[in-house]
């Protein structure tokens, strides 16, 4: 169901059909999703288009979220619309801090 949710994101984010104020979601990159157990959450780990402003987007995305979700679903077929938390996805700023971490070691 999360990779479901992942990729009707991602096309609702490339197609702009959530018209969210002040906010491109072309910039938004859904990299994963993590649902509940009882699938009645989704974390939604995003991260902007060159990282920049990631918390004001995030922040924006949470905001009007109840949009997002009323577009979801007419996108997928689930017994229950998820509720949806977006988070910054740090991930990859933790991967290059380790690598750099690496590099210097190897100096």
């Amino acid at each position: 169901v999360g990779e479901m949710i992942k990729q009707a994101l991602g096309m609702l984010f490339i197609r702009d059909e959530a018209k969210l104020p002040n906010l491109s979601t072309k910039e938004i990159t859904v990299t994963e999703v993590r649902m509940s157990p009882d699938l009645k959450t989704a974390k939604i780990f995003v991260i902007p288009l060159g990282g920049k402003d990631a918390e004001e987007a995030v922040a924006k995305l949470k905001e009007f979220s109840f949009i997002i979700r009323k577009v979801l679903s007419k996108k997928i077929m689930v017994k229950f619309m998820p509720k949806l938390f977006f988070v910054n996805d740090d991930s990859f700023d933790y991967a290059e801090k380790i690598e750099n971490l690496i590099r210097q070691t190897q100096k």
